[in-house]
């Protein structure tokens, strides 16, 4: 039985000649303590040059027994067969039953197993490596080995070498903590490795240039560094690095081809090819380019292969290890531009269904099918726009060739928005006047709005991040009047107009306009829309002083803000001010500088263009305002040049005129006479109330409110009347025509 083992299976093999030596992986195999210690990497890994070095330290005091494995030992017979001749290669005295040469797996159970489990008790500690156990794939051979996994006695330990990852029993035997695992990323070289081993091959060090860019082709695999290392070697031109680089991937695309693609089944080879063009492989998009089994077969290569890398973001989604996409790519392009621009329109197809626009795009493009990439794109732009993802719809635009864009006066018009939302008005204005070179009809864009009424309600969002104060002559006609469909371009031209209103003082219009576009921003789901016109409509009631509609305002857009994304984009500094005004005008100092340096925080992340002079000037002039507060002069002066800087970028600077000469008293406002609007319709209820001999428990009775509730109007009224009494509360409002 035990004679039919060849003895060179028994021995590792001889080491290559240029071999380095992997202290940080030796340490961790003499560190294991577990009985079962699994090294599962793909081909060429290292696996076996590893485990020769360290075999040796344990084979000097016997402790070590070696069996290479492959497609003859994958029945039980012979696999057993082979364990045995390993074992009494380390140990001679050990017992050598069944007796009979006919292998069964009773016999292994009831004869063998318990001889194996008492025997190497006495005699010290003995690890068996078993290298290939890939070729194992029989169902008895798989099982008994598991039995003999899961009743290891005391002292045995079994290190396991394969290119694919184990199943049974190894993950009961994980979950009990009795295994150790070494996978392809812990075999991996690292950079500074993977100098060392060029540096050997090539007899002097590389280039840092040169070891980055092969460490990063190869991702560290052993075989792949070593073949171009020696490519590079040989090469009679050692300047001609380009065309060795490409000899060097050339040799491990041969490699792989014969190592590992076409060890393959036919079935797992197409699999491999048609999905090759996907940067992600997860079980969706390989069904539509593969077929129904394509989800089974994208696990059982990744367990096998071990070329499939785990996405770490994404669950039960891999990419191809770069070594082998080289080897795939090479192969698929061999059939012909047809069979690839084939795929990559296939996979387009389920991405665009998937909403997934930035990989659709990249495979229409890739397709040959730009008109479905600017469909793609011209479907989901404005939500992404509008949810403040910006850079996303610029990557879109960046995958199509810049001809393509500059053609089209839609696309123009959404690479101004994009432009817009990242605070870049001047880049936005050349797309537009693009956009008006190339419209030729009644084009619409976004949701439902032509082209030429978009690029005006472009035209006048830039105007308001330039500083420049909004006029008739910046919107088309139904922009100006208001009869826009609602969209969300109705949203973006009343918060323009607003903003003007806003910027010449003119609150009541201000607040009525920005209304609207609060209105039509939530009914069109444009957050980025919503948020501006909240912090614009908190900031004018603040400037008005409205106090309480400033706080509640504030705190509705950075609810919103939060809620969407957008706490650090510069549509959020408008809120973020008006609620550290709020605050300040409170005396609450310390929680209006936390305020406040999110303000700056979002400003400091759009561009020196972005986020309005005005707003820019009125967080400068908050800023000094809360210096002077801390009675520190040295830090308030600096704020105050700033917002006198940018003051002078506004074309009118309106308000922040008046702001900057009164930056030195108390309030941010002037004193405000307390008008109807101020009070709501409970407050004047109580209000009246108050006139007469009624108690606050009395008026809360005749009004059917609670008493608390009656407290707090009251509060609130005294507030805005600037009362300290009910008497004063009372005078005040006949005074000013409220009663």
């Amino acid at each position: 039985m035990t004679s039919s083992v060849p003895t060179f299976k028994l021995h590792p093999p001889a080491q290559p000649p240029h071999l380095l030596t992997r202290p940080r992986l030796l340490r961790r195999l003499d560190a294991a303590t577990e009985p079962v210690v699994v090294v599962s990497a793909p081909a060429g890994a290292g696996k076996t040059v590893l485990l020769t070095e360290w075999s040796r330290g344990l084979a000097a005091h016997g402790e070590c027994a070696w069996l290479t494995l492959d497609a003859y030992d994958n029945v039980p017979g012979r696999l057993w067969a082979g364990i045995l001749r390993a074992l009494h290669e380390a140990r001679p005295t050990l017992p050598t039953r069944p007796d009979s040469d006919e292998w069964t797996l009773d016999a292994w159970l009831e004869e063998l197993l318990p001889s194996l489990v008492a025997g190497p008790g006495g005699a010290g500690p003995l690890t068996l490596i078993l290298d290939g156990l890939e070729s194992i794939t029989d169902a008895d051979a798989v099982r008994g080995l598991g039995d003999f996994l899961t009743r290891l006695p005391q002292g045995f330990r079994i290190v396991l070498s394969t290119r694919h990852l184990p199943g049974r029993p190894l993950p009961a035997l994980r979950a009990r903590g009795l295994t150790a695992e070494l996978d392809q990323h812990d075999l991996a070289f690292t950079l500074e490795e993977a100098q060392a081993v060029l540096t050997d091959l090539l007899g002097s060090a590389p280039s840092p240039d040169t070891a980055s860019a092969l460490h990063e082709a190869t991702e560290g695999w052993a075989a792949g560094l070593s073949i171009m290392g020696r490519t590079l070697s040989r090469s009679a031109n050692k300047a001609d690095m380009e065309g060795n680089l490409a000899r060097g991937r050339h040799a491990v695309t041969e490699y792989l081809a014969t190592e590992v693609l076409y060890r393959l089944t036919t079935e797992q080879r197409r699999f491999l090819l048609r999905t090759s063009v996907l940067d992600e492989l997860s079980a969706g998009p390989c069904q539509a380019l593969a077929g129904d089994r394509a989800g089974v077969l994208l696990h059982e290569l990744a367990r096998t292969v071990q070329l499939l890398v785990p996405v770490a973001a994404v669950p039960s989604a891999y990419r191809h290890h770069r070594a082998l996409s080289a080897l795939l790519s090479d192969v698929l392009t061999s059939k012909g531009p047809d069979t690839v621009g084939s795929l990559h329109r296939s996979a387009g197809q389920w991405y665009s269904r998937q909403g997934e626009t930035t990989a659709a795009v990249r495979h229409w493009v890739l397709g040959g099918d730009e008109s479905a990439a600017v469909a793609s794109i011209l479907d989901a732009w404005e939500k992404a726009i509008s949810a403040g993802r910006r850079a996303e719809v610029s990557h879109w635009l960046d995958l199509l060739p810049p001809r393509t864009v500059a053609a089209d006066a839609r696309l123009c018009v959404v690479a101004a928005m994009a432009s817009l939302s990242g605070g870049a008005p001047g880049k936005a204005r050349r797309w537009l006047e693009v956009a008006r070179l190339r419209q030729t009809g009644p084009e619409t864009v976004g949701d439902g709005s032509t082209v030429s009424d978009a690029a005006a309600v472009a035209q006048a969002v830039a105007c308001c991040l330039e500083g420049e104060i909004l006029t008739a002559e910046h919107l088309g006609e139904s922009a100006v009047g208001g009869t826009m469909p609602l969209t969300s371009w109705r949203a973006l031209a009343s918060t323009a107009r607003g903003a003007a209103m806003l910027w010449t003082s003119r609150y009541e219009e201000a607040e009525a306009l920005l209304g609207e576009a609060t209105r039509d921003a939530h009914a069109a789901g444009h957050s980025l829309a919503l948020v501006r016109a909240l912090g614009l409509r908190a900031m004018s009631a603040l400037l008005a002083g409205r106090h309480e509609p400033a706080r509640v305002l504030s705190d509705e857009a950075l609810e919103a803000a939060a809620t969407a994304g957008l706490s650090r984009h510069f549509v959020a500094v408008s809120a973020y001010i008006g609620r550290a005004g709020v605050l300040m005008e409170e005396g609450q100092v310390e929680e209006a500088e936390r305020v406040l340096t999110d303000a700056e925080a979002a400003l400091a992340g759009s561009p020196r263009a972005g986020g309005e002079p005005h707003v820019r000037a009125l967080c400068h002039f908050t800023r000094a305002r809360l210096e002077s507060a801390r009675h520190n002069a040295d830090a308030a002066r600096v704020a105050r040049e700033a917002a006198e800087r940018a003051a002078d970028r506004c074309e009118s600077p309106g308000v922040l005129t008046d702001l900057l000469g009164r930056l030195g008293k108390q309030s941010m406002v002037a004193p405000a006479v307390p008008g109807p609007q101020d009070l709501s319709l409970g407050e004047r209820r109580v209000l009246r109330a108050l006139c007469g001999p009624l108690t606050l428990r009395e008026i809360a009775s005749e009004l059917y409110v609670s008493h608390n509730t009656v407290k707090t109007q009251v509060r609130a009224i005294f507030r805005k009347l600037g009362a300290h009494d009910r008497s004063g509360a009372v005078a005040r409002a006949r005074e000013c025509g409220v009663l």
